[in-house]
């Protein structure tokens, strides 16, 4: 655990964490996340493992107060420098129906509530686009309001920031709320740092270097076809890596992240992890085969990675109480299959390090459901420059967690953190998965 020992740099809480994308972006900003709630058991325990070093509160925002987050962590009654989280917000979804009085949309009010309760500096609210458009603009009002009676302001110009435009190659947009105590000044919104070799997007700077490639992201990657013991686990220990991109490189840990001021994991850089194999019958095969880069094969309806370009938005699908609906992986650009777990991660800008459970459907939607690092990143430096701190690179390096916690099923994780199996309604099992077609 991270202790108040190390009072240089700033302390951040993660509410909504899931496997840890935002605090992962947060902690190479300069920020210590010393609290981390999630009331899903499994992604508990796959970040638990990736921070060991931090608390993570296995329960649901709605019973959960300020008091606890400061007892069950090493904050105690130390100031929060920041507070941030993407409240599950499903009812304003591009991909639903954008219900306005949708009941799951009352966790952006225990997430407020949350907030005025520890009374941090700033706070970051993430969320869908979907939150910008028609009619829900007033449900951004209605939050601005409630922090504005409440001894906050809100940056009212809001932004949708796309993930590609901060160094991921995944076209990612997703809404961010600024906002901070009233005697303290409002951060301002990341420039963007990188611009798609394919954007048409006015307003970017054409000086701005390139947002990598999908192929800049898995050309190094070891081929999963040539590993037979990928049909049975998920790593490989002495892996044939490739040579990297100069982004392969940063995520592989042979160069540093620029800025990154995060702490060092403990972890064999040979070592391939989160890629198991999908079993694809003949007839798919030729069918991805047959597909063009950058179309979608039209049956199973998966877009196949255009090499040149940046992959299209990894989604998480549903849990089974929507429908237990996997979402369509894409296709990878050159091996007529689906992409890995790993080549998912690479395209969200997770570093190797970085694992995720072991089943192909708990790992993608732990990706899915997650903030990109790198955007995270890029929102929680300009939190770093409002607060006027100069952030460090911490000495010490980390252990990762014991590898048990990434293979729990959900009643093993529900055990170990104490806790009801069916908080999660458990997902109906079919025979044929849908991205396995």
């Amino acid at each position: 655990m991270i202790h108040s020992n190390n009072k240089e740099r700033p302390i951040a809480v993660d509410l909504f964490a899931g496997a840890g994308g935002m605090s992962l972006g947060f902690e190479q900003a300069g920020f210590d996340v010393l609290a981390s709630l999630e009331i899903d058991p499994i992604h508990c325990a796959t970040h638990e493992f990736n921070f060991p070093f931090s608390s993570i509160l296995c329960k649901s925002v709605v019973d959960t107060t300020a008091i606890e987050i400061r007892s069950k962590s090493s904050i105690g009654d130390r100031e929060i420098d920041v507070v941030f989280g993407g409240p599950p917000c499903q009812g304003f979804s591009l991909i639903g129906k954008r219900v306005f009085d949708d009941p799951r949309n009352s966790l952006v009010h225990h997430y407020i509530r949350l907030v005025l309760e520890l009374q941090p500096k700033y706070f970051v609210l993430e969320n869908v686009k979907g939150m910008t458009l028609g009619k829900h603009k007033e449900f951004i009002s209605i939050i601005i309001n409630k922090f504005e009676k409440n001894g906050y302001k809100v940056r009212k110009d809001y932004k949708v920031l796309n993930a590609a435009e901060y160094g991921v190659p995944q076209n990612r947009e997703r809404l961010f709320l600024l906002g901070c105590r009233q005697d303290l000044e409002l951060p301002n919104y990341p420039q963007a740092i990188t611009r798609p070799a394919k954007s048409n997007k006015a307003g970017l700077n054409n000086e701005l270097p390139l947002t990598p490639t999908v192929w800049d992201a898995l050309k190094d990657l070891p081929e999963i076809e040539n590993y037979i013991e990928l049909s049975e686990k998920d790593w490989v220990k002495e892996a044939d890596f490739g040579k990297p991109s100069n982004y392969g490189r940063q995520l592989r840990g042979l160069s540093s992240i620029d800025k990154d001021y995060s702490y060092e994991r403990k972890y064999d850089p040979r070592m391939l992890t989160s890629s198991l194999r999908t079993k694809h019958s003949l007839e798919s095969r030729h069918r991805f085969e047959s597909t063009p880069c950058g179309k979608t094969e039209p049956i199973s309806r998966f877009h196949k990675l255009d090499p040149e370009g940046i992959c299209n938005t990894l989604r998480a699908g549903t849990a089974s109480n929507r429908g237990a609906f996997t979402s369509a992986r894409p296709i990878h650009p050159f091996t007529p299959r689906c992409i890995t777990v790993r080549e998912a991660a690479r395209l969200h800008s997770y570093p190797d390090w970085f694992r995720f459970h072991t089943t192909k459907w708990h790992g993608f939607r732990q990706i899915g459901n997650s903030v990109p690092p790198l955007l995270a990143k890029a929102v929680a430096s300009e939190i770093i420059k409002a607060i006027d701190i100069k952030p460090i690179k911490p000495g010490v390096i980390q252990e990762l967690g014991n590898e048990n916690l990434l293979m729990f099923d959900m009643s093993q994780a529900a055990r170990y953190y104490g806790i009801n199996p069916q908080v999660i309604e458990p997902r109906a099992r079919k025979s044929r998965c849908a991205n396995t077609p």
